[in-house]
């Protein structure tokens, strides 16, 4: 099997698990060059997974050796990096979300089509053991015909234990575009494609105090809603109730509820790749754990771009691809924009449902 030549841009902390990944785990995928704006961050990775070449974006894009990069800069940096890299004539996977703004994002999914490239965005767990599990089990009919769902992200922020927690509460930050990516490419993963979402969000604290030890006693002005919450209507007919927010201390709601016709499942954290995954039929008197059946349930980010890498090969479509992401990023401005005019937001973009992996899969492979 051919490996697929990627060049890394941004060495920071998410990108150790992209590294181990794509040099250790899947056998279609070598990572040939890395890069970062701090030269020292970019050695150390190297030096520690291997990598043959450190350049500078500009020397990583300009190679006629790589074929995808993978962009794990910071969010306000996704676009201009994921653009020049189009621009170049390489594949791009990109951390979430997409970009900052839908104008960006659609953007860049138009620009791939015009180039005949690849565009690809985390969130890649929904390829992960657990949902991949729930997926076929909703297919299957397990639960009938979807008619619903819920999903919670509640938490009271980074700022006791992330050392650089400020951008959380700065444009592009916020709850639902932290968070928010994980819970709908899930929903989007099991349901399909959304039409409108009705929003409301508030801010409730005007300042945060950091107590993480790097920082600690910064008082971080608060730009955006920390509490977002609203409904989400389903291309299906299914409607979703979600509440992302930094201002919860305790909860004890659950992540993710399918309901349908014949049944409930409760969908693991999609923030993780296995389970637990929960199912109980109408007439069940209790819920019962399934056990995975799909593969890759340990750590597997980069998975989207092992997917990415083999689509290029194959002629198909990648699961974790920009129409996806940008339709996810759409959704979550959409909260924020049918709150600001207290009307619903009929939504423009679409996707098409990923299909699923197959079953059987050996730790490596993806197909």
């Amino acid at each position: 099997m051919r490996k697929v030549k990627v060049g890394i841009v941004g060495c920071g902390n998410i990108s150790s698990i992209y590294f181990e990944n794509l040099t250790g785990t899947f056998v279609n995928t070598e990572v040939y060059a890395c890069s970062d704006l701090n030269l020292e961050r970019a050695q150390q990775a190297a030096d520690t997974y291997g990598v043959p070449n450190i350049w500078t974006t500009e020397e990583l894009l300009a190679s006629d050796e790589i074929e995808i990069v993978v962009n794990l800069t910071t969010p306000n940096y996704h676009f201009e990096v994921c653009r020049q890299a189009l621009l170049a004539g390489k594949h791009v996977y990109v951390e979430k979300p997409l970009s900052l703004s839908l104008e960006h994002g659609t953007e860049l999914v138009q620009l791939a089509q015009e180039k005949g490239l690849f565009l690809g965005c985390a969130p890649d767990t929904f390829l992960g053991g657990g949902l991949q599990t729930c997926a076929k089990l909703i297919a299957d009919g397990y639960i009938g015909e979807p008619v619903a769902a819920t999903a919670f992200m509640l938490c009271h922020g980074h700022e006791s234990w992330h050392p650089d927690p400020e951008f959380y509460y700065q444009a592009g930050g916020g709850p639902m575009f932290d968070m928010g990516p994980y819970y709908l490419t899930a929903l989007v993963s099991l349901l399909g494609p959304a039409t409108t979402v009705c929003g409301m969000t508030k801010t409730s604290f005007p300042t945060r105090t950091i107590t993480s030890e790097k920082k600690f006693g910064k008082v971080v002005d608060v730009e955006v809603p920390t509490h977002v919450a609203g409904t989400i209507q389903f291309a299906s007919g299914a409607v979703a109730t979600m509440i992302t927010s930094f201002d919860v201390w305790h909860s004890t709601l659950p992540r993710i509820e399918i309901y349908g016709s014949l049944g409930t499942l409760i969908v693991p954290d999609p923030n993780t790749f296995s389970g637990p995954i929960l199912l109980r039929p109408a007439h069940s008197p209790e819920f019962k754990e399934i056990p995975v059946v799909h593969s890759y349930e340990g750590n597997s980010r980069g998975i989207g771009v092992a997917d990415m890498a083999r689509c290029i090969e194959t002629g198909e479509t990648p699961r974790a691809n920009g129409e996806l992401a940008n339709h996810v990023l759409e959704i979550m401005h959409a909260f924020h924009t049918s709150s600001d005019s207290r009307r619903y937001a009929e939504l423009t973009t679409t996707c098409e449902q990923p299909k699923l992996l197959p079953l059987g899969l050996v730790k490596g492979y993806l197909e």
